[in-house]
């Protein structure tokens, strides 16, 4: 902001114009997070601590991790000239441990950022005064065209802290008494000092992910000797520059559609620089050429100045309009190219008519440079809405709650931009430590309007690395529907339609079973069986896309199928026939009217307590267990249970009294169902913790191996889920794969210290929604998942 406030220092000089350009907040500074101990953050020159957060967030903003950028070959040019913090901790404040040379140094500037970023390519600072920063464009430029860096930090920085350099500049003659710099106006009288710190970021085209615009050529020259004095501008060496610059190259004068000039409102630059220009550039031109100079807008900020004219380029190509020449209300007299219409001045908001634009930056003792840019020509479609209707998970780590918030609410300003989310996701691909607060939110399309936020959540991460459980429930997470808002996830879609067609010769139409909200539709067994297998292979699949793999797999009853699929012992095409055959069996043999109940104490406990007729089926957990048997022994033992206030309640099993010895004669026609499927078992892997086989015997071959007989056995034995349970990290991060959470209750009183997330939730008419809800959980709990 150009103002005339006294934030700086008071208006004690009439020489000193009032006005000036000043930028806020110079004493904050995040000294843990970049690396800078206190004491020398204390004695820090501001232009480097600022030039460090500015050169990160560059670096975030083209969408690339900063972290990846540690070690590699990427170099560091700051334009700088005068460090007004010299005179306090060198001659006034001397510390006492030496923090004032390391501080204030200017070396530091490029140093400091090479040193927190872990930079190993070039580092250092270029003086050639107002032109500096385009000095270090020319020098990246260089260096990464001769392959000697791949990318490259570029900065500049100049702030106004002593009024004394203010003074020295007023007397020289170059700035405007009253604080306004009118480029080319017949009342420019001078220009308006300015305060910016700015960094940019480039990178080989091939390695981008995010362009502004692309450097076409970059070209520097000096004066030399001039008899008017070192500070005169020569506008002879200018033309040279510039014919010799559309010399080098395929471009020509021609193609530019605006010319960003360095004109400051001096007396005698603007004339100097006009004339260069008409001789060179609109010599060779049929139309006028469009001028204009961003230092009317922002001030001059001199040695930084290169870097606010790159930017106002990337705006114009970005937008397409050229910011107006503001301080403008008619030409300079005597600036004959001005005057007779062969340069225009852009006084208004105009339309770039072509995607070049060329840009001049001189120093006050001779230091000139020319640099053309060109518009990227990748337009964004449709604001860049996606195709599908899926809604984008946004993952997002940040020092402070606030600046996780602040990036949700950018997302949510906008239309759903998939191109942005992605860009956005990238940069998370990688942790930072530090980054203290992670969170989520999921953003729906609403056309053209701005993206609606779904849901979002923002916590404190600790830092600890929970070890990751993949939990398969069972028979239980069944409901109509539970598939149907799913199928909008690409990948999960894909694994049903393989899953559909295998069962096709089969007769069943598992889309249907999936999809169907008829409440009849899983009061068949086989359905219930082969729409859980179905939805865990496309959960599995979809976190699998996401490279996320756990630590350990455990499976509940039939959910042991889905341990095998995640092992790698099954196919889906295997899994779901496996399914089908357990249904099969269930459907055809006749069998006792059995009944099986969900009970409120352990197994422990019950054991001594159950009839003879009743078995316990499934260990679920310390105080938890399934009991099967005949429908009318279980109902009175249910009964009974009520009467001694112990929770019981009959859960639907089809009339089947699973993993008890009344269905051993379902054991062999299965076995011979799981031969056909599996003639080649797989081994095991240490991963997948068996609840259908004691420990003991787990070296035995029964439990090595993912065969027929282990998922036979599996059938037909009790569910030792508890047991298994209990050898895990009492810190786990468990994630339920299933329909349903079904056994959420039981997880969380089981390992109290874990963390439990369901992928889906029975009844949600949009899972889409809790599931991609559950991705962001996980990733608050320290889990890195390529959403985008």
């Amino acid at each position: 902001m150009v103002d005339d406030d006294e934030r700086r220092w008071r208006h004690f000089n009439p020489e000193i114009p009032k006005r000036s350009g000043k930028i806020g907040e110079l004493e904050k500074f995040d000294a843990t997070f970049f690396g800078v101990h206190f004491k020398q953050a204390h004695t820090m020159d501001p232009q480097t601590r600022i030039l460090i957060e500015t050169a990160y967030e560059a670096v975030i903003d083209s969408g690339v991790n900063p972290k990846s950028l540690r070690g590699s070959k990427t170099g560091v040019y700051i334009g700088s000239c005068i460090s007004e913090s010299e005179k306090t901790w060198f001659y006034e404040k001397v510390s006492s441990g030496g923090f004032g040379i390391t501080g204030c140094s200017r070396a530091m500037m490029a140093n400091r950022i090479s040193y927190s970023l872990g930079l190993e390519g070039p580092s250092f600072l270029l003086d050639t005064a107002c032109s500096s920063s385009m000095y270090a464009l020319d020098n990246a430029f260089t260096a990464i065209r001769n392959g000697e860096i791949d990318a490259a930090i570029i900065g500049g920085s100049n702030l106004l802290l002593h009024p004394f350099v203010t003074l020295q500049f007023a007397r020289l003659g170059v700035l405007a008494p009253d604080g306004f710099c009118r480029p080319f106006d017949k009342n420019a009288s001078g220009y308006t000092r300015s305060e910016t710190i700015n960094c940019l970021f480039l990178q080989r085209k091939k390695d981008a992910k995010r362009v502004y615009a692309s450097v076409v050529y970059s070209k520097t020259n000096c004066d030399g000797y001039k008899p008017e004095g070192i500070t005169y501008p020569s506008g002879i060496v200018q033309e040279k520059l510039l014919d010799q610059f559309y010399k080098d190259i395929d471009h020509k004068p021609s193609d530019l559609g605006y010319l960003e000039a360095h004109s400051t409102g001096t007396v005698v630059g603007d004339p100097e620089e006009c004339k260069a220009i008409d001789n060179v550039l609109c010599s060779q031109r049929q139309e006028p050429l469009l001028v204009g100079s961003v230092k009317s807008n922002v001030g001059h900020s001199e040695a930084a100045s290169g870097i606010c004219s790159l930017v106002k380029a990337c705006f114009a190509f970005e937008t397409g309009l050229i910011a107006p020449n503001i301080n403008f209300t008619e030409v300079k007299h005597g600036i004959a190219p001005l005057a007779e219409g062969r340069l225009i001045v852009v006084k208004d908001v105009t339309q770039l008519p072509k995607p070049y634009i060329g840009i001049n930056s001189f120093g006050f003792g001779g230091a000139n440079a020319h640099a053309l840019l060109k518009g990227y020509p990748k337009s964004k479609i449709n604001f860049g809405l996606p195709q599908d209707e899926v809604p984008r998970l946004l993952t997002w780590a940040g020092r402070t709650e606030e600046a996780v918030e602040e990036i949700f609410k950018a997302v949510e300003k906008n239309p759903l931009d998939a191109e942005f989310i992605g860009l956005l996701q990238n940069i998370q691909e990688e942790d930072v430590s530090g980054m203290v607060f992670r969170g989520y939110a999921v953003f729906s399309k609403e056309g053209v309007k701005s993206c609606k936020s779904l849901t979002k959540d923002i916590q404190h991460y600790t830092g600890l690395q929970r070890p990751i459980v993949w939990v398969y429930s069972g028979m239980g997470s069944q409901w109509s529907e539970m598939g149907a808002s799913l199928m909008i996830i690409p990948r999960f879609r894909e694994s049903i339609e393989i899953c559909h067609q295998t069962l096709l010769s089969k007769g069943l139409n598992l889309i249907h079973i999936l999809t169907s909200n008829d409440p009849e539709i899983y009061q068949n067994i086989l359905h219930s069986f082969v729409g859980i297998a179905a939805v865990q292979i496309g959960l599995t699949d979809v976190l699998r896309s996401l490279n996320f793999e756990p630590d350990f797999i455990i499976g509940h009853s039939v959910g042991e199928l889905g341990c095998a699929y995640a092992d790698g012992g099954l196919t889906p095409q295997q899994m779901i026939l496996a399914a089908y055959y357990r249904g099969r069996v269930s459907v055809d043999l006749e069998k006792i009217r059995g009944s099986m109940a969900a009970i409120g104490i352990g197994y422990n406990t019950i054991v001594h307590m159950l009839p003879k007729s009743i078995e316990v089926a499934c260990h679920n957990g310390p105080d938890s267990c399934t009991i099967s048997g005949p429908i009318d022994e279980v109902s009175l033992f249910v009964s009974e249970l009520k009467t001694k206030g112990i929770f019981a309640k009959e859960v639907p099993c089809s009339n089947i009294a699973y993993h008890s010895k009344y269905i051993a004669h379902m054991g062999p026609p299965l076995l011979q169902y799981m031969k056909e499927i599996i003639p080649n078992p797989k081994t095991r892997s240490i991963k997948w913790l068996s609840t259908s086989i004691p420990k003991n015997d787990w070296d035995k071959d029964q439990g090595k191996m993912c065969s027929a007989e282990y998922h036979t056995n599996n059938l037909l034995n009790s569910v030792l889920f508890n047991e298994t349970f209990s050898l895990l990290p009492k810190n786990s991060l468990t994630i339920e794969i299933a329909p349903h959470g079904l056994l959420g209750a039981i997880l969380k009183r089981s390992m109290p210290s874990g963390v439990h997330i369901p992928l889906t939730n029975r009844g949600n008419k949009n899972n889409t929604l809790f599931f991609l809800s559950a991705l962001g959980k996980i990733y608050q709990n320290g889990v890195l998942l390529p959403v985008a």
